[in-house]
C-alpha cells in the first residue's frame, strides 16, 4: 500500500506541467561565454607536414631493427645447429672480443659527443644567441 502511494505521488510531481525559469542572469552569462568562444582564434593545427618526414624515418628504422633482429636470430639458431667451433678458433675470441670493446667505446664516446654539442646547439638557439 505504501508503495503505491509513493508511485502515486512520484505521477503526481512528474505530471505538473510547471514552467521551468533559468536564474537571473544565467541566459546572458551563457551567451557571453558563447561570443567568448566565438571570437576567440582558432586553435594551432598541427604541423604534419614537417612531422612527416621523421615520423617515416622512424619507422624505416624500427622495421630496420625488427628485420635485423630476425636476421641475427635465424643466424643464431643456424650457428647452434652446425658443427661445434674448433679449439683454434676459441684462442682468437679474446682478441675479438678487444677488438669490437674497443670499437664500443669509441661508438660510445662518439655518441656522448654528438649529444653534448646537440645539447649545447639547442641551449643556445633556445637562449636567443645566435
Amino acid at each position: 500500500m505504501k508503495r503505491l502511494m509513493e508511485h502515486d505521488e512520484i505521477d503526481r510531481i512528474l505530471c505538473r506541467e510547471d514552467e521551468i525559469l533559468p536564474s537571473s542572469g544565467f541566459a546572458v552569462s551563457v551567451m557571453d561565454a558563447v561570443r567568448r568562444e566565438a571570437a576567440a582564434p582558432a586553435p594551432i593545427p598541427f604541423p604534419w607536414k614537417r612531422a612527416l618526414p621523421g615520423l617515416v624515418v622512424a619507422g624505416s628504422a624500427l622495421v630496420l631493427v625488427l628485420v635485423a633482429g630476425i636476421v641475427a636470430i635465424t643466424r643464431l639458431n643456424a650457428a647452434s645447429t652446425a658443427a661445434q667451433i674448433p679449439t683454434s678458433w676459441l684462442s682468437q675470441f679474446p682478441l675479438t672480443l678487444q677488438g669490437s670493446l674497443g670499437s664500443a667505446v669509441n661508438w660510445i664516446l662518439l655518441s656522448l659527443l654528438l649529444t653534448f654539442v646537440s645539447v649545447k646547439v639547442s641551449m643556445r638557439l633556445a637562449s636567443g644567441r645566435s
